[in-house]
C-alpha cells in the first residue's frame, strides 16, 4: 500500500534538496485537458538535476508515497494525474531544460527532458537539421512526457515515432539509481535494451531525465497538397501511388473527412477553407525532397497520374509557404473544432493500412445499434493511425449521452480488435484505457508487463494505477 506525501514527509524531503523545489501545487498540474478529471497531490517537486530527481526518488521509494511524473500536461489518457487515492507527490522536469551535447558531426541533439518539443526543433533547425517530431502542443509539450508515452504525430510515415528517434536516454529508476544511458549509438546490443523498454512506458518504470534525439537532414524542396478523393480506400491507394513513385519522401499523409471541416465552419469560422463545398473524403500530403527534384512538379505529377486512375478528384497545391502554412492550420486546427463542438467519446485507434475502409464502413453501423451520432474520422492514414471520435447530433451536448459513452468506446473498440487492431495507437494507456488493456492485450504479454513492473518497480511508487492497475504489481 502506498503512503500519502505527508507534511512530515514532505519537510523532511525538503532538508535534503535546495529551498524552492518543492512547492504547492497550481491548479495546472492536476488539470486534465479534456477536462474529465482532477488530480490529486498539493506539492510539485521542482529537481534542476537528475541527481536532485534521483534524492527524490529514493526518498519517495523509501517512504512508500507515489509520484507523478508530469511533463508538459498535454496527455489525453490521465497519465499526468491521479484522480483518487493517497495523494502522491507530483514531479515535473520543467527546469531541466539543458542542452547536454550537440553532435553535427553525428546528426545528434542531447537534450534534458524538461526541454520543449518546439525548442528542441528550433536547436536542431539553427544547426542546419531537422527534428522532425510534430504534433499540435509541440509548443508546451516536453521531450520527457513525449517519450514516455512513444509520441507519434504527423511525421510518423517518414520518420517513425518518438522511440525510433531515440538513440539512447538517461533515467532515474524506482530505486533512486541513475541509468546512464544516454548514449548516440546506432549499434548496441549488450543484451536488454533498457531505453526502448522505458520508453513508451508512460513514467511506471522510471523517470526519464534526457535523451540523445536523431536528427535529419532538412529536405531541400517541400510542397504541401490537399487533394480530394473519392473514399478512404481511394486514399490508400493513392498512398501507395505516392510512395511507389516518390519512394520515402512522402513525409505527411493524412486523411480528412468532411465532417470535421464542418466542425471548423461551426466552430471557428475565421479558419479559410479552400473548397466552397467541403468534399467528403481528402488527404493532406507533404512532400520533402531532395535538391537536384522539383517539388512542384513531382506534386503535380502525382496529381496528373492520381486522377487518370481516378484517385482523386480535385486538389489545391499550396505555391508558397504561406499557402501550405494554411493547408496545415486546417488540420491542426480540427481538434480544436472536435474539443469545442465536445466528444461523446474519442478514439486513438491503429489498423492494418488494408483493413481500413472496411474499419470505415463497418463502425457507424456499430454505433447506430446505441444511438444516432455524428462522426469525425481523420488522422495519419499513412501509418494506420485514425482518430474516430463521435459527437452528438446538433442539439443534444455530450452530458446527454454520458450513459452510452462506455458503450460506444467498447463498440468502437471490439471493432478495432477484431481487425487486428490496436485500442492505443499514439496516445498511450494512462489511466482512461487501463481496462481496455486488460481486455484486449495478449495475455502472455500482460502477465510480461505485470512482471517487468514488479521487478523494477516493486513498491509501486512510479505513477501508480497508470498502464496497470496497481493490484496487478
Amino acid at each position: 500500500m502506498l503512503n500519502p506525501a505527508s507534511d512530515a514527509f514532505l519537510e523532511a524531503l525538503a532538508e535534503t534538496l535546495p529551498a524552492d523545489t518543492l512547492r504547492p501545487a497550481a491548479e495546472a498540474y492536476r488539470s486534465d485537458p479534456r477536462g474529465r478529471w482532477t488530480g490529486t497531490g498539493s506539492t510539485v517537486a521542482l529537481p534542476r538535476s537528475t541527481a536532485e530527481v534521483a534524492t527524490i526518488v529514493a526518498a519517495c521509494n523509501a517512504a512508500r508515497v507515489g509520484i507523478v511524473p508530469w511533463g508538459g500536461g498535454t496527455g489525453l489518457v490521465g497519465g499526468q494525474l491521479l484522480p483518487e487515492g493517497p495523494a502522491p507527490l507530483i514531479l515535473s522536469l520543467e527546469r531541466m531544460t539543458a542542452t547536454r551535447g550537440l553532435y553535427p558531426a553525428e546528426s545528434v541533439l542531447a537534450v534534458e527532458a524538461g526541454t520543449i518539443l518546439a525548442h528542441a526543433q528550433t536547436q536542431a533547425t539553427e544547426a542546419g537539421f531537422l527534428f522532425p517530431l510534430s504534433l499540435a502542443s509541440q509548443g508546451s509539450a516536453r521531450i520527457g512526457g513525449l517519450l514516455a508515452t512513444n509520441a507519434g504525430g504527423l511525421n510518423v510515415l517518414r520518420y517513425g515515432n518518438a522511440r525510433d528517434l531515440t538513440l539512447g536516454i538517461e533515467a532515474v529508476m524506482a530505486d533512486g539509481s541513475i541509468f546512464h544511458g544516454l548514449k548516440r549509438l546506432r549499434k548496441d546490443n549488450t543484451g536488454y535494451d533498457l531505453r526502448h523498454l522505458l520508453i513508451g512506458s508512460e513514467g511506471t518504470l522510471g523517470i526519464i531525465t534526457a535523451a540523445s534525439l536523431r536528427l535529419f537532414a532538412i529536405p531541400a524542396r517541400t510542397v504541401t497538397a490537399l487533394l480530394t478523393t473519392p473514399s478512404p480506400e481511394t486514399a490508400l491507394r493513392l498512398l501507395a501511388l505516392a510512395q511507389k513513385r516518390l519512394s520515402g519522401m512522402v513525409s505527411a499523409f493524412e486523411l480528412i473527412h468532411r465532417t470535421g471541416f464542418d466542425f471548423l465552419t461551426e466552430t471557428l469560422p475565421d479558419v479559410t477553407q479552400p473548397f466552397a463545398t467541403p468534399p467528403d473524403w481528402s488527404v493532406l500530403i507533404e512532400l520533402g525532397l531532395p535538391s537536384g527534384l522539383n517539388a512542384d512538379e513531382a506534386m503535380a505529377s502525382l496529381y496528373a497520374e492520381a486522377d487518370d486512375l481516378s484517385l482523386v478528384t480535385d486538389g489545391v497545391i499550396a505555391t508558397s509557404q504561406a499557402q501550405a502554412t494554411q493547408l496545415w492550420r486546417l488540420r491542426e486546427m480540427i481538434p480544436e473544432a472536435n474539443r469545442r463542438i465536445g466528444a461523446v467519446s474519442s478514439h486513438d485507434i491503429s489498423l492494418p493500412l488494408s483493413a481500413i475502409p472496411d474499419f470505415i464502413a463497418k463502425a457507424p453501423a456499430a454505433l447506430a445499434r446505441i444511438d444516432s451520432f455524428r462522426i469525425n474520422c481523420f488522422g495519419h492514414l499513412g501509418d494506420g493511425n485514425l482518430h474516430y471520435n463521435v459527437f452528438p447530433r446538433p442539439g443534444k451536448t455530450r452530458k446527454d449521452h454520458e450513459a452510452q459513452r462506455e458503450p460506444i468506446k467498447t463498440a468502437i473498440h471490439d471493432l478495432v480488435d477484431s481487425m487486428g487492431g490496436s485500442v492505443s495507437a499514439e496516445h498511450g494507456i494512462g489511466r482512461l484505457k487501463v481496462a481496455d488493456l486488460e481486455r484486449y492485450a495478449d495475455p502472455a504479454k500482460l502477465h510480461a508487463m505485470r512482471a517487468i513492473k514488479a521487478a523494477l518497480d516493486p513498491n509501486g511508487i512510479l505513477n501508480p494505477g497508470a498502464v496497470l492497475r496497481a493490484s496487478g504489481i
